[in-house]
């Protein structure tokens, strides 16, 4: 596709059952269920130690949940992608090198670098090394990478955080034509992301009940 999204990859059907998840011997959720399909988003919620981020680890398959079950179909092909607080940008390497390098891993058209890097406002960025570039610039350049993983699960981890207004509208544009092309998003957020058709996962329950137990 011009626009710097491929839609070679297999597409994700994500389904969870009875989830119990800890952190430090702290049981943090039980008794989780949900679901993401093809072209959906799953947007997780909830206070601060809820446990977002360790059922994200969970669902990418980092750690096993303490009970229930997160099944993937199909499983042995998924291609995941992982956007973390940190972005994993190598400092000294410059923005065009380090989209070069993901399309090269990924096996996604480099004739696709261009277009993602003016979709993410970063080709006037190319040549700077990722070690100079503020948080937002670091962010987007996270997400023109994301653009060219092929992957079919996107896993994001506070994506907006340190995006502006027009960047978070350009994240939306862009999780849009992902899901458009059967793409699977799961994000958390303490944001508003008012994404299309969204469906919301909050831990609060969720986190309440393991307390009570």
């Amino acid at each position: 596709m011009s626009d710097g999204l491929s839609a070679e990859f297999t597409r994700a059907d994500v389904r969870a059952a009875g989830v119990a998840l800890s952190r430090g011997g702290r049981t943090l959720v039980r008794g989780l269920n949900f679901a993401a399909a093809p072209g959906e988003a799953l947007v997780i919620t909830g206070p601060n130690g809820s446990g977002k981020t360790t059922l994200l680890r969970a669902i990418a398959g980092f750690i096993r949940p303490d009970a229930g079950e997160i099944h993937m179909e199909p499983a042995s092909d998924v291609k995941i992608a992982w956007l973390g607080h940190a972005e994993g940008l190598k400092p000294a390497e410059t923005v065009r090198d380090a989209l070069t390098f993901q399309t090269s891993l990924q096996g996604a058209p480099a004739d696709l670098i261009e277009p993602v890097m003016e979709r993410m406002a970063v080709a006037h960025l190319a040549r700077r090394a990722c070690g100079t570039l503020s948080a937002g610039q670091r962010r987007r350049t996270a997400l023109a990478r994301l653009a060219l993983s092929n992957a079919g699960l996107w896993i994001l981890d506070e994506p907006t955080a340190p995006l502006d207004a027009v960047s978070r509208a350009r994240l939306g544009a862009l999780i849009a034509d992902f899901r458009a092309t059967g793409g699977v998003v799961i994000a958390t957020t303490h944001a508003v992301l008012d994404w299309p058709d969204q469906t919301g996962l909050d831990l609060s329950d969720a986190a309440r009940e393991a307390r009570s137990a």
